[in-house]
């Protein structure tokens, strides 16, 4: 089993995600810096609102983003480069794949069905650590992603840590963090996993 990321692992989701805040700052009438959002995904949507938000209004906020998800941003969501890619090569060498993403698991299984991905299991809702729980569970035995925060899922879980350089953290950093390995994008997953 090879466990995947999904918002910019898997997903470009910046132009779907951007749009829903943009919304939400409409809506609202409170400043959201959409830019900068979209340039650091990976933690819960609840850390991000707090940048934003009071805490008290955060879980009202917490829904109305969940609200305007499907229609907003799946349609925006494109696949990343390579992601179709490095699931086949995963299949086509005898593995199964899974998703473990911070993204609720409605929003993350649409999102997988959006983009025709291969994908055996989809487990939502995890953020760093918490991640390891769903990978060790399944068995994973390699953990793909772009965060820091997905080199802390890899380690709880006892898995290979496979950073991709496509998200917020470049790729020297997710070295110096901790990462096995790291791979400038997914296009260079199948000669990767072709030779491990």
């Amino acid at each position: 089993m090879v466990g995947f990321d999904l918002d910019m692992t898997l997903a470009d989701t910046r132009k779907g995600i951007g749009a829903v805040y943009a919304a939400l700052s409409a809506e609202t009438g409170v400043f959201i810096d959409v830019p900068l959002v979209t340039s650091r995904l990976g933690p819960p949507l609840q850390s991000e609102l707090a940048h934003w938000y009071p805490a008290e209004h955060i879980p009202a906020m917490v829904l109305r983003f969940r609200e305007l998800y499907p229609d907003l941003a799946i349609p925006m969501t494109e696949a990343m480069a390579g992601a179709l890619s490095a699931l086949e090569a995963v299949i086509a060498a005898g593995g199964r794949t899974m998703v473990v993403t911070a993204k609720n698991e409605r929003d993350a299984r649409a999102t997988v069905a959006f983009l025709g991905l291969p994908v055996d299991l989809v487990a939502g809702g995890l953020w760093a650590a918490a991640k390891g729980v769903a990978l060790r569970e399944h068995g994973a035995v390699t953990y793909v992603g772009d965060h820091t925060g997905d080199v802390d899922a890899a380690r709880a879980a006892g898995a290979f840590s496979l950073g991709v350089a496509t998200g917020p953290i470049d790729a020297e950093a997710l070295t110096a963090y901790g990462a096995d390995h790291v791979l400038a994008d997914l296009t260079a997953f199948p000669a990767w996993l072709a030779g491990t």
